[in-house]
């Protein structure tokens, strides 16, 4: 039996296009934006440019806010396809992040007493972004070929921690004053020239990993980290956030498909709902590797193995 709903929130950036390709359902969150107040979050760029609000919101970025789908919004989700007795696998964005799990927890309980029978299964997807939104595209993927409910529910549990990110971010002060950047005393800001490489921590953050001097030297590290990292690239679907830094991702993509060969490089946007916290400056792949150690020791050994040899 795959016929099961495959939900996730706003946070995993996943395209209106994407959406209806993998038959995901969003459930919306809230931004704050200058002027506009509370409105639904939103993955395509109709009434604001790219440009425009990653300007604005560099300019003044305390005017800027999110928060997810409360209880309420996250009952009347669930109950569209329960009444039916649709199954749900909902995929959250980090819960060391964000109270969206709490909400959605919380929103199963009320929906169980109503409908004792419901089958709703919550993953906390330990990720956020196109790395969030590439776990998503994977459940669905899974459901596609037939596996069932508990199938899919068990690999998004057993494997959350292979989702990799390798990419920079050039401006950290966004992500360490949103608290979405372990040790941010030791890097925040922003150095001209410096390309500070992440990785998803067993936190469901991201940490810093070491910085590279220049695009071209980064770039060149974080092919190597995938190399070593990544498996089975030729027949992986790999994902490229960028947030304003589309050339650069255009760049890396190239660079991928002619290493690794794989199925699809797809470009994604940061779309406001993470982009509020991460700031301009991401790019950075999304691809499924070997499971990432607890404290990061083998990437970060690694990552300062290839700055070294840069040199």
């Amino acid at each position: 039996m795959n016929d099961f709903i495959l939900m996730a929130d706003a946070g995993c950036d996943l395209s209106a296009e994407f959406q209806k390709k993998y038959d995901v359902k969003i459930i919306d969150g809230h931004l704050v934006l200058p002027g506009k107040g509370d409105v639904p979050s939103f993955m395509e760029w109709k009434d604001v440019t790219r440009e425009d609000f990653y300007a604005d919101l560099k300019k003044n970025p305390s005017d800027f806010a999110t928060a997810p789908p409360n209880t309420a919004e996250y009952e009347k989700a669930f109950t569209a396809y329960v009444k039916d007795g649709k199954p749900i696998i909902c995929i959250t964005i980090s819960s060391a992040m964000s109270g969206s799990l709490d909400f959605a927890t919380t929103a199963r309980k009320n929906i169980l007493v109503q409908y004792p029978d419901a089958k709703i299964r919550l993953v906390d997807s330990m990720r956020y972004g196109p790395g969030f939104g590439l776990m998503v595209v994977h459940a669905a993927m899974l459901r596609s070929e037939g596996k069932s409910f508990e199938e899919v529910c068990d690999y998004l549990e057993q494997n959350k921690n292979r989702f990799h990110q390798a990419g920079w971010l050039d401006d950290l002060s966004f992500v360490a004053k949103k608290g979405r950047l372990t040790h941010p005393k030791a890097f925040f800001g922003t150095l001209a020239g410096i390309k500070p490489i992440g990785e998803f921590d067993s936190g469901g953050m991201t940490t810093v990993l070491g910085k590279a001097k220049g695009a071209k030297a980064a770039y060149a590290v974080l092919l190597k980290y995938i190399e070593a990292t990544i498996e089975n690239p030729e027949d992986q679907v790999i994902f490229i956030a960028q947030s304003c830094r589309y050339p650069q991702a255009e760049v890396y993509k190239k660079m991928i498909e002619d290493k690794f060969h794989p199925k699809a490089v797809y470009i994604n946007d940061v779309y406001p709902f993470c982009g509020i916290n991460v700031g301009p400056g991401l790019m950075a792949a999304y691809y499924v590797g070997k499971p990432i150690s607890d404290d990061l020791s083998t990437e970060r050994a690694l990552i300062e193995q290839f700055i070294s040899e840069g040199k």
